[in-house]
């Protein structure tokens, strides 16, 4: 059983899908390790650690993928990486397909078993697979700490023999893993901070952080969240009542911080033009799903825009920013799900096709696309 781990061909990419912890508990199961050489080093992981847990190195991406029973990646798999993939191989990574459906094809007819590890189910059984939820939290810290590099001025409230200096107003709109984060950071730093979020089980979540909830609470809010948690699509005219409130209270911030995604869908548009132009010269927007769309007008990807002295931050791969940390929760993410399709007797890949684990993320198996929400759509048969 052979488990391999190349380094990410995306330039932008920062993270590792192993460290030598994970490498250590691979090797107790009977696998042998392939990291290729320097694959970690962005996330501070130099190759005498894996090499000490048990890894070998290998020169290239090619000898570190030939014959890989299971391939462990960051994000899903090029084009030009494909052809070094055994037909057959397990390619456990976070696979982004919406949008993206001939890459989806393409691994389909490479004969990879792809499983993309953002559709993991939201059930106690996984929540140490959570990938969505390490790096979400992760982003949302991040997003303060970004905010906060970018504002011209202190935080917390501090009373000095000069004066004393107000705190700052942090709005965070979303309270999800990365709003909540978001929110708990702000506070540890002495901001004023309220937040918003269409989900009525938000509201207790964000008062528990010492924050204030803000929302249009009316019947469409108390329905707005589907059994598995996420904020379902909201009327145009629940949307319209929650901007105006939104763009009375957006004035007096000195930080907006937006993490509102759905999954499979355009980011909302939660703050417009006029909202920006009407907060305060030097305020400052973090947009957490720059890379959907984004939440804030005029937010552009991987750029910080200065629109009239309120600038809007746009950074990609936000988790990846703390990429030490990030990759170690991610790749105990990956451990703890390729340990559920490992044989502990016979020490050998053994995947039960019939788990529900297997079955919500399974992309692609046997040169097929298997996934329901991404097969193609057969031609509708008309009867002579």
């Amino acid at each position: 059983m052979k488990i391999a781990v190349p380094a990410e061909i995306d330039g932008g990419e920062t993270r590792v899908a192993a460290t030598p912890d994970t490498v250590k508990k691979f090797v107790a199961l009977g696998a042998e390790v392939v990291v290729e050489r320097g694959a970690g080093l962005k996330s501070r992981i130099v190759d005498a650690d894996y090499e000490a847990a048990g890894a070998r190195i290998a020169d290239d991406a090619a000898a570190t993928l030939a014959d890989a029973d299971v391939v462990l990646k960051v994000r899903r798999p090029g084009a030009g990486e494909l052809p070094s993939y055994r037909r057959g191989a397990l390619v456990i990574a976070t696979m982004d397909p919406y949008g993206h459906e001939d890459a989806v094809a393409a691994m389909a007819d490479a004969g990879i078993s792809a499983f993309a590890m953002e559709f993991m189910p939201r059930i106690t059984r996984a929540q140490v697979m959570d990938v969505l939820s390490s790096q979400a939290n992760l982003a949302g810290y991040q997003a303060v700490i970004d905010a906060a590099a970018t504002y011209d001025r202190a935080l917390p409230m501090m009373m000095t023999a000069a004066g004393t200096v107000p705190a700052a107003r942090v709005f965070v709109m979303g309270a999800g893993v990365a709003g909540l984060q978001a929110i708990a950071t702000a506070r540890r730093l002495g901001a004023v901070v309220t937040a918003t979020d269409v989900r009525p089980a938000a509201k207790e979540q964000v008062e528990s952080l010492g924050a204030k909830f803000i929302a249009v609470e009316d019947e469409e809010f108390r329905q707005a969240e589907t059994a598995a948690g996420y904020a379902k699509p909201m009327s145009a005219e629940y949307q319209a009542k929650q901007a105006a409130l939104v763009a009375e209270h957006i004035k007096k911030q000195d930080i907006v911080i937006t993490t509102a995604l759905i999954p499979g869908r355009a980011a909302p548009r939660l703050v417009t033009a006029a909202m920006v132009a009407s907060m305060r010269p030097g305020a400052v927007l973090v947009d957490l799903a720059v890379e959907r769309g984004g939440n804030v007008e005029g937010s552009v990807a991987g750029e910080v825009v200065d629109i009239d002295g309120r600038r809007i931050v746009g950074h990609l791969n936000v988790a990846g920013r703390i990429p030490a940390t990030a990759s170690q929760l991610y790749a105990k993410n990956l451990a703890a799900f390729l340990e559920t399709m490992i044989d502990k007797t016979s020490k050998v890949v053994a995947v039960n096709w019939d788990d529900e684990l297997v079955k919500a993320t399974l992309l692609t198996r046997d040169g097929a696309i298997v996934h329901a929400a991404f097969k193609p759509k057969l031609a509708e048969t008309v009867p002579a």
